[in-house]
């Protein structure tokens, strides 16, 4: 009598080992990085008495938030890392868009 290979639809062999996230990307992680991190740009965007200041302040604050993001993405939370670079990235493109906007209506606002 002759032996055949299994076909697989019915696994016979040991089960394939379930590979986890050691530390998973939680939505109120996220969340609560957003939150601070929109707290902290607000902050920054308050002390700007001008739209040079306000753009250059978030610069500041948002590559200060990024650097923060990178630690904590090593070191720390991720999900609090991804909500940090998320809302940093987002308020920088706020400030690209005053930028523009000045811009146009008035001349260069950064020098």
């Amino acid at each position: 009598m002759e032996s055949r290979a299994p076909s697989g639809l019915f696994p016979s062999g040991r089960p394939r080992p379930a590979f986890r996230e050691p530390h998973p990307v939680r939505t109120g992680a996220v969340l609560v990085g957003a939150g601070a991190t929109a707290a902290w740009l607000l902050l920054f965007g308050l002390l700007g008495a001008s739209a040079r200041g306000y753009v250059w302040l978030t610069v500041v604050a948002s590559t200060a938030a990024w650097l923060i993001a990178l630690v904590l993405a090593r070191f720390g939370d991720r999900g609090v890392a991804v909500g940090v670079a998320i809302s940093a990235g987002i308020g920088l493109g706020i400030a690209f868009v005053l930028v523009i906007a000045r811009w146009v209506t008035t001349g260069w606002p950064l020098w």
